[in-house]
């Protein structure tokens, strides 16, 4: 069984790592540094970046820490390792050797993760109207149409038939007598009927353009105080 001195850190991945009391801190994932990334739970996953120091045991199959899985949560639970000075104290009433505090205050690497916005543009289909419309148009059109009618014309003539030259046993009318004669005429009669004219085609074509988008988006730099961010920089170099 190794120690914390001689533990082959390459052989440890994907190994058991457990607590002081036997308590079970998950799968060891990584190394980063001074420090063993040790990963429990799938779904929702605990991240814990413990000091190699603090390594116990290590059997071949199992990494043992000296420290409980309550102060594993408490101190070391994140997304990225802790500063040194987190734990260079390490705990009341725990043994220090020297190795071990060499090991505290060696300088180690720390990811601050620096977030910028994106913008993404997408395009979405809107429907508007165009409306069209039809109105009624009163215009006189005239057309002449002959007409034909009959009227009384009188004339008088010798008869032709010799059985009227001869005395009739007919007498003259002894009174004004009226004669219904029959005239034509011919009579305008106007009627309305829709048709068709013409057709009006309607059509749709599409029409490209190009918008601009303008749209603010924040990043992060990281910078210490009294430094000036490389953004400041540039602003006070265009100024010059």
């Amino acid at each position: 069984m190794s120690n914390s001195n001689n533990i082959d850190w390459d052989d440890v991945i994907k190994k058991e790592a457990r607590g002081s009391n036997d308590e079970d801190l998950g799968e060891v994932k990584e190394i980063d540094g001074d420090y063993v990334l040790v990963q429990k739970g799938l779904i929702n996953k605990e991240k814990f970046y413990i000091p190699k120091n603090m390594a116990e045991s290590y059997d071949g199959n199992v990494l043992r820490f000296n420290i409980s899985k309550e102060e594993v949560r408490n101190r070391f639970m994140g997304d990225s390792p802790p500063v040194a000075d987190q734990y260079s104290s390490s705990y009341e009433n725990a043994d220090v050797t020297e190795k071990d505090t060499a090991n505290v205050s060696k300088e180690t690497d720390s990811r601050v993760p620096l977030i910028e916005e994106r913008v993404n543009v997408s395009k979405r289909e809107s429907t508007e109207e165009a409306t069209v419309t039809k109105e009624p148009v009163t215009q006189t059109k005239t057309v002449e149409v002959p007409v034909t009618h009959e009227e009384v014309t009188i004339e008088k003539r010798p008869p032709k038939d010799r059985k009227y030259t001869s005395i009739t046993s007919e007498s003259p009318v002894e009174s004004k007598t009226e004669i219904k004669i029959p005239l034509k005429r011919e009579e305008v009669e106007v009627t309305k009927q829709p048709y068709v004219k013409e057709e009006v085609v309607v059509k749709k074509k599409p029409v490209t353009e190009t918008r601009q988008v303008n749209e603010e988006v924040r990043s992060e730099e990281l910078g210490t105080p009294g430094e000036k961010t490389i953004e400041e920089g540039i602003k006070e170099q265009e100024k010059e």
